[in-house]
């Protein structure tokens, strides 16, 4: 079953750190076969506590994302920006009707 990044940035206070930390995740990212479904879209708050920016990924598999996530390479990338973003990220696997 498919896995999902969803990450819900709460405060961006170095948009450059951001910037540097997409460039060097994004190749990390599609290595484990992350597919982009919703980065820095429009979105609408419609209850609770509103977001600067909603990020969806899907991974072949929950097992995928979650060794995506924890690997050498990913973690070096996201040191740019963790002093500086705060964000909830949660990984989810596809549920199965």
């Amino acid at each position: 079953m498919k896995g999902y990044w969803i990450a819900l940035y709460k405060k961006i206070e170095n948009q450059d750190n951001l910037k540097k930390y997409g460039e060097a995740a994004t190749p990390v990212i599609k290595s484990y076969g992350g597919k982009a479904l919703v980065r820095g879209s429009d979105h609408k708050v419609l209850e609770g506590n509103g977001f600067e920016r909603i990020v969806i990924w899907e991974f072949p598999s929950f097992e995928k994302a979650n060794e995506c996530h924890d690997s050498k390479e990913y973690l070096e990338a996201w040191s740019y920006a963790k002093e500086t973003t705060h964000r909830d990220l949660v990984i989810a696997k596809e549920f199965n009707n």
